[in-house]
């Protein structure tokens, strides 16, 4: 409203009476927290590359994943996580590397690179990341003859670096002067060293293809504290919590931990308690947790029940682990929390957050650990282990949809997703509500806003009814707010939902019919 009127004329006001409607939030984007090959942003070519080490770094696709953490490194499974999040239908997402195997994984792989002539060696190339991801690496050298004759010394050659059979770099023109320049201040997977005999640089390499060998690991070294982390200095689980989009969380190398014997299975479950956590703390979440390996039914149900005894709605476990090929070819088992993330995109992105994430096909895995039999499922299932499964000519499926809660009203995980979803929502597009006039005119307007959503959210079959009033209702009324609770500065507004529930189990009743002309 205008502050005065001075003078005859018309004046024209805005009033804010529309509705301010409220935008559903994101539910399809995962954080992942292990150890990535290296971990570092990629800059300009001879700029020092900024660590990436605990920082939780976005990454959309596989390509962005791989320029910032490189690609599948031995004793890690995020890379694998990663891959298959995205290969089942994942968008976007967070990674937190609280280890680069690259940088201290063991020793790097060289190779020796003889001289033209014959006099010695003239190179010695090593891989810059250390470990066996280096034995994949080969060097090809060919000479370049100076203009109008034959290749001699000193004239200048082209180096090329392979990583298995596809080609990773180039650098042509190269001289025996510049070479560690050019390369080493360039190169992402190599680095060069002139050999000199007596004080003077050696003759350029000979031609041919030079395969870098001797790459190995060395042991894991990591503590669960390690995982969780810090929220104040933005380190491991903890880096997570500056972050207002993550719905989902998984840590693959937890497993990978375990398998070398770095972390026992009460390290296991204090890492997993803490995810847990994480998420019950910051409301909005949901934990897709791993059961240990080499784990018989039999095994992880005691496993689940005594040793590891959550209980909580804010997370889920799945069992078996999957098959699927590995950096060399060969079948490699890896923890399904990965694929099972990318499966919950796609069916947010397909269905909806209110569909249950089961009965779905896990996309890049070829095989299972165990083939668990009906029967055995039968004694997981109530347990809340969801095991994934594979059916003949339907492929292999998840085939459970429980949270690891006790509480029936919270058993499975698209109700719990649901109401974080509706909740989260709501909190973010009544924010505008903050510091308003606490009356009945206030109260009016927030009933329209969130009805005007629920009913969106019913229209797309998450809620349970025939019509509105039947799947929720909202009420902020003067009930709600007597004049204690406006003194005390406080708004309070109810809202109930009927979420719809999975038809888990299918029951057929079939009796014998003897025909509509059958006497009676």
């Amino acid at each position: 409203m205008a502050t005065s009127y001075q003078s005859p004329g018309v004046y024209v006001e805005e009033v804010d009476r529309g509705t301010k409607p409220i935008e559903g939030v994101g539910t399809s984007v995962a954080a992942f927290v292990g150890f990535t090959e290296r971990a570092e942003e990629p800059g300009r070519a001879g700029a020092t590359p900024a660590s990436l080490v605990n920082k939780a770094t976005l990454v959309t696709n596989w390509a962005q994943y791989m320029s910032k953490f490189g690609g599948f490194v031995e004793g890690a499974f995020l890379p694998q996580a990663v891959f298959g999040y995205f290969a089942n239908g994942g968008g976007r997402c967070y990674i937190v590397s609280v280890k680069a195997l690259g940088a201290d994984g063991g020793t790097p792989a060289r190779a020796a690179l003889p001289a033209a002539d014959a006099k010695g060696d003239s190179l010695a190339i090593g891989a810059k990341a250390g470990g066996a991801a280096g034995n994949d690496v080969s060097v090809v050298i060919t000479h370049q003859a100076a203009e109008g004759g034959e290749a001699k010394e000193g004239d200048s050659f082209t180096l090329v670096v392979r990583r298995g059979d596809a080609q990773a770099e180039r650098y042509e023109g190269l001289t025996m002067a510049g070479v560690e320049a050019a390369v080493n201040t360039a190169s992402r997977l190599v680095q060069v060293e002139v050999q000199r005999r007596g004080g003077k640089v050696a003759a350029r390499p000979a031609e041919g293809t030079y395969a870098l060998a001797g790459g190995g690991t060395t042991a894991l070294t990591i503590a669960p504290p390690q995982f969780q982390g810090d929220a104040a200095r933005r380190e491991g689980i903890g880096a997570l919590e500056a972050l207002d989009d993550v719905t989902m969380v998984c840590v693959p190398d937890l497993m990978s931990a375990h398998a070398a014997g770095a972390i026992d299975l009460d390290g296991v479950k204090a890492v997993q308690g803490a995810v847990l956590a994480h998420c019950e703390r910051m409301r909005y979440r949901f934990a897709i947790l791993d059961a240990p390996l080499g784990m018989s039914p039999q095994a992880v149900g005691e496993w689940r029940m005594d040793q590891a005894g959550y209980d909580s709605k804010y997370g889920a476990l799945y069992y078996p682990w999957l098959a699927m090929p590995g950096p060399s070819g060969a079948m490699m088992l890896v923890p399904p929390c990965g694929h099972v993330a990318g499966v919950y995109a796609r069916v947010d992105g397909e269905r909806g957050v209110h569909k249950a994430p089961a009965n779905e096909v896990v996309l890049g895995a070829v095989g299972l650990e165990v083939n668990v039999t009906k029967g055995e499922q039968d004694g997981l299932n109530p347990m809340g282990v969801n095991c994934i499964r594979a059916f003949a000519g339907r492929g292999i499926r998840v085939w459970g949809a429980r949270t690891l809660s006790s509480d029936p009203s919270w058993r499975y995980i698209n109700v719990r997703r649901l109401f974080n979803f509706v909740e989260a929502s709501i909190e973010r597009g009544t924010q505008w509500v903050v510091f308003e006039p606490n009356d009945a005119d206030l109260w009016a307007r927030v009933r329209r806003d969130i009805s005007a959503f629920l009913r969106m959210v019913w229209r797309s079959g998450a809620l349970f009814g025939a019509t509105p009033d039947e799947a929720f209702y909202v009420k902020c009324d003067e009930e709600l707010n007597p004049l204690e609770v406006r003194d005390a500065g406080q708004l309070i507004i109810e809202v109930g939902m009927a979420p719809v529930k999975p038809a888990e189990f299918v029951i057929v009743r079939i009796s014998q019919w003897a025909g509509p002309n059958a006497e009676a």
